[in-house]
């Protein structure tokens, strides 16, 4: 063990100069292999905490923040002087202590923040009151174990919140006391005092977005009613630089909505994500979650992490305008630190939270592609998707018609009981409300033949009406892809259930090998409806390759089983899975290595797990000083 980290230490000190950023000194690389012996020790379901040197030396120059699962012990907890914490518990998160670090922060200049984050910092700094009360909320992001875009046909999924969070600070204000920017003070000044709703977003000058945006909150009225999400959706479009206010905002909306809150206050947000964009391990949906979890809080709404992520949805589908299936808001609401949320999303069943066997792992591995689910392609294929099912039921309906036309008779005859049978069978199909209810076997054996492959919106429209749908619209000129965006959801909701069971059998390589090979399947399947990525594929034959070489030793076997494209494609990260052991974490290294010289980015790794929003609550804070 000793001499083979050794060899990894040397090998990350000697390759250094290829694989990280210039800035990194040889001093640094020794660090990174002396906490990448740290974590090779640990043992099989958790994790070895990381020094306190290395995380803070992190910070210090400005590159990823330690994980968010690596405990810090109570003496540096109960050392975090800045703020009274009056409920909740940090919980030993470090990413959590790094955001109150950094709200602490926002009283006096800090010398490390680098000047381009200076914008947000200013109005960040003017944004909260220091003798009130801040509530804090945080919600992870997730890994696309199995499931995938099939949430929205109704499979079963399995999600893995990673390390990686956003968090949120919120303060409610009298909009008399609030705290105002400049143009906000104006903009009072000629209309008096009223509820005002100011955002800013750490980070977002990185992502070329405003870092502030704000609004009164009698916007969001339309006479003595909230607007439509129709009209939200417009006002959000109008600036594309603050588009992305509508995920923090649109909560607010939702709530008004949804469960008739009435907002009389004013509020100050500040957004804070470690959970990077268009990476597929759904940033969006951290956002939205920890939000309305920070609002919840704050105002003493009691919603259950459940009724939260269905409400979460509502903002993504109706006012940011992403067709999204319930399972990322599920995930960063519902989920546990190491253990898969599995969940039937009709619309949103928690069934269990599966602990991952100890001698398994799973890593996420980043193409550097970006991935939105608000993309053509993913409409498109939804689309396709729920065409599918509508002549699914359309035909059902004609056999029904055709076989039976009219009603069986009392009679105990062997074949009139089958034909009952076969009737019910085929009521049921014919009111089918998710694709997934229907068997592989049905489908091969009553409706894959008629299927097309491909049809234009016009065409369908005359034939079959609507694809009753109400997140996506047919384009009458389009022609979509039918059949490959049917047959994934069916399909794969059986890999789940396949897979799922595979989890408890005997830990062997076999094991390993069949649920390796439902992931492959998958990731394939995603590719026939047109949701792959170069990129992906390259990871994944990566994985493929490293799988099934041949080795020197005849008693060492594969440490990696299977790959596979996540959440809605057309990018992002994929999926690894693996055995729980230093070999493994060897070649992992070595995709991104190789994955480096072929195209020039090295893959971010997501690897490791942390609490759901509704697992951490949220915390209740007051400076000190005040």
């Amino acid at each position: 063990m000793v001499a083979r980290w050794l060899h990894i230490s040397s090998r990350i000190l000697l390759s250094g100069r290829s694989i990280f950023p210039a800035r990194l000194s040889g001093a640094r690389r020794l660090r990174d292999a002396i906490v990448l012996g740290y974590q090779l020790q640990r043992a099989p379901g958790r994790d070895v905490g990381i020094p306190e040197w290395y995380s803070l030396s992190e910070k210090e120059i400005g590159v990823r923040p330690a994980p968010a699962s690596r405990r810090i012990n109570g003496s540096a907890e109960s050392s975090f002087e800045d703020f009274e914490i009056l409920h909740g518990d940090m919980q030993g998160l470090t990413d959590t202590m790094a955001f109150l670090t950094s709200l602490s922060g926002l009283v006096g200049n800090d010398p490390r923040i680098p000047e381009k984050q200076s914008r947000e910092r200013t109005a960040a700094s003017v944004l909260f009151d220091l003798e009130e009360d801040i509530y804090v909320a945080r919600a992870p992001g997730r890994l696309d174990v199995m499931g995938g875009i099939a949430d929205y046909s109704g499979s079963l999924v399995l999600q893995m919140p990673i390390r990686e969070a956003c968090h949120v600070a919120i303060q409610r204000s009298d909009p008399v006391k609030q705290k105002l920017w400049k143009h906000t003070q104006a903009r009072q000044l000629a209309n008096g005092a009223v509820p005002i709703l100011q955002i800013v977003s750490f980070g977002s000058e990185l992502s070329n977005r405003a870092p502030t945006f704000d609004m009164d909150l009698s916007d969001f009225m339309d006479g003595d009613k909230p607007i439509s999400y129709e009209k939200a959706k417009e006002y959000f479009s109008q600036d594309p630089s603050q588009k992305w206010a509508a995920y923090v905002a649109g909560t607010v909306l939702v709530l008004m909505t949804e469960l008739g809150v009435q907002f009389t206050d004013s509020m100050s947000i500040l957004v804070s994500s470690s959970v990077p964009e268009g990476k597929g391990v759904s940033s969006s949906a951290s956002v939205e979650v920890a939000t309305m979890s920070a609002i919840a809080a704050v105002y003493g709404l009691n919603i259950a992490p459940r009724d939260l992520a269905i409400l979460c949805q509502k903002v993504e589908n109706h006012i940011v305008g992403a067709p999204c299936g319930v399972m990322d808001q599920m995930t960063s609401a519902c989920g546990e630190a190491n253990k898969l949320l599995a969940m039937v999303c009709q619309p949103a069943e928690v069934k269990e939270l599966v602990s991952i066997p100890t001698h398994i792992r799973f890593w996420g591995l980043d193409s550097g592609i970006r991935h939105s689910v608000g993309g053509t392609d993913y409409g498109s294929v939804r689309v396709g998707t729920y065409m599918g099912r509508k002549m699914i039921k359309c035909a059902a309906s004609d056999l029904i018609s055709q076989s039976f036309p009219s009603a069986p008779t009392q009679s105990c005859d062997a074949s009139e009981e089958y034909e009952k049978y076969g009737v019910d069978l085929l009521k049921s199909e014919a009111s089918l409300q998710y694709l997934c209810n229907l068997p592989p076997h049905r489908y091969e054996a009553a409706y894959a033949r008629d299927i097309p492959e491909f049809i234009t919106g016009d065409e369908f429209k005359e034939k079959y009406g609507d694809h009753n749908d109400a997140v996506t619209v047919i384009d009458p000129k389009r022609s979509y892809s039918v059949k490959a965006p049917t047959r994934h959801p069916i399909y794969e909701n059986f890999r789940v259930e396949a897979f799922k069971a595979l989890l408890t059998a005997a830990k062997t390589d076999e094991q390993l090998s069949a649920l390796g090979e439902l992931m492959y399947q998958c990731h394939y399947s995603y590719n026939a409806c047109g949701l792959g990525s170069d990129g992906t594929d390259r990871l994944v034959n990566l994985v493929q390759e490293i799988q099934h070489r041949k080795t020197t030793s005849q008693h060492e076997g594969p440490s990696l089983f299977g790959a596979k494209i996540t959440g809605g494609g057309s990018g992002g990260s994929v999926c690894v899975i693996g055995k729980n052991s230093l070999k493994s974490s060897e070649e992992i290294f070595e995709i991104q290595k190789r994955y480096k010289a072929a195209t020039g980015y090295l893959p971010i790794v997501f690897e490791g797990s942390s609490p759901g929003a509704g697992k951490f609550g949220y915390l209740k804070i007051r400076w000190r000083s005040a």
